[in-house]
């Protein structure tokens, strides 16, 4: 069953699908354009691993148990079991340690097939990416300034609502969802897709080494069927609000948009 929406899913950024989501699009989007680079260049996905730190909500929804603990004073509490009998002190109070993940990120690079050379960086970014000052963060900044300074072209999707958007020297204008390009010969201009969640997700370029023409990359196609082929629509309940929430505006897009479609 297709997503009932033109574009992004908002559903889909809940921390529970989100990661399967993610892997799914990068391998997607591989799939799209391998015959259309073939034979000068290929495709191949790069896997690497974050230390990752989800914030209080995105750890209450991954670990229910924990949001199940009532809290008193910025302290943990719960019951204790009753260990008199055997002259054990309870502990007086519970907390929560600080958890880690490690979360895994994939990027696709496309390569010029006679020396390997990257060409073009494909990033799909994740939450671990948009964490100002975690340990993601401050590495996906590091890695961006690295292909920045280098002269590959750079591609980043941004289809996450939550965390901190992609630095560009002047305000990015408002919107839920961004593609952002840089080309390595145009640095520091780079071309910018808003889209809005009612929007249907763009045709993009992918640009390659001159003097070969960019090749197509159908964003909106590729989400599409990844969400039809995980069949996301049995994860998915549409009569609750998305994670993250949305602005009142786009909520009652969303509201009407959900009843039209008989899934309120």
């Amino acid at each position: 069953m297709p997503s009932p929406f033109p574009g992004m899913d908002p559903y889909l950024e809940h921390p529970t699908l989100w990661q399967d989501f993610h892997s799914d699009l990068c391998a997607q989007i591989r799939t799209q354009l391998a015959p259309r680079l073939r034979p000068k260049y290929m495709a191949r996905l790069a896997t690497h691993f974050l230390a990752d730190r989800p914030d209080e909500e995105e750890i209450q929804i991954l670990y229910p148990d924990v949001g199940v603990i009532a809290r008193a004073h910025g302290i943990v509490r719960e019951a204790q079991p009753a260990y008199a009998e055997i002259g054990v002190m309870p502990a007086p109070v519970e907390n929560a340690v600080t958890v880690r993940l490690q979360t895994k990120q994939v990027t696709i690079e496309i390569r010029e097939v006679a020396t390997h050379r990257l060409v073009t960086a494909i990033e799909v970014l994740s939450p671990v990416n948009k964490r100002v000052n975690s340990p993601g963060y401050l590495e996906y900044r590091r890695k961006r300034e690295m292909l920045l300074l280098s002269d590959a072209h750079v591609l980043e999707i941004d289809l996450l609502r939550k965390g901190a958007r992609v630095e560009t020297l002047h305000p990015l204008p408002p919107a839920a969802y961004y593609v952002i390009l840089s080309r390595g010969n145009r640095r520091p201009i780079c071309e910018v897709w808003p889209i809005q969640l009612k929007d249907r997700l763009p045709v993009v370029p992918v640009p390659l080494l001159k003097p070969d023409p960019d090749v197509p990359l159908d964003l909106g196609a590729a989400v599409a069927t990844v969400y039809d082929h995980a069949a996301y629509d049995l994860s998915v309940d549409y009569r609750r609000a998305p994670v993250p929430a949305l602005a009142e505006a786009d909520a009652q897009w969303l509201d009407e948009f959900l009843r039209e479609k008989g899934l309120r």
